[in-house]
């Protein structure tokens, strides 16, 4: 068998986001999450392989990288914006998600 793109999966503290899937991209989550089980021997619910997935795609995305280093250095935000800032009209919180 080809070695998987993902490992074990690391359990740290969660950041909530919303977000509805394409049907074709849920059962491909499925079936990576069944052949990665096949692989470590330990399950991983499907939902829990996309943070992991998003980020080996960005660290291995040079283009990306290139950006990253050419843009300032910005402070620790929840999807660009601070922490309690007020949002624009018609964004949700986070809390609500």
């Amino acid at each position: 068998m080809s070695k998987l793109k993902l490992g074990a999966i690391a359990d740290e503290k969660p950041v909530r986001v919303t977000h509805e899937l394409p049907p074709v991209v849920h059962r491909d989550l499925v079936a990576y999450s069944e052949a990665l089980a096949r692989e470590t021997g330990a399950f991983v619910e499907p939902v829990k392989l996309i943070a992991p997935m998003l980020e080996r795609f960005m660290a291995t995305d040079r283009a990306f990288a290139k950006a990253r280093r050419t843009l300032p250095a910005a402070p620790a935000t929840t999807m660009g914006v601070s922490p309690g800032a007020p949002r624009p009209a018609g964004e949700p919180n986070s809390e609500s998600a």
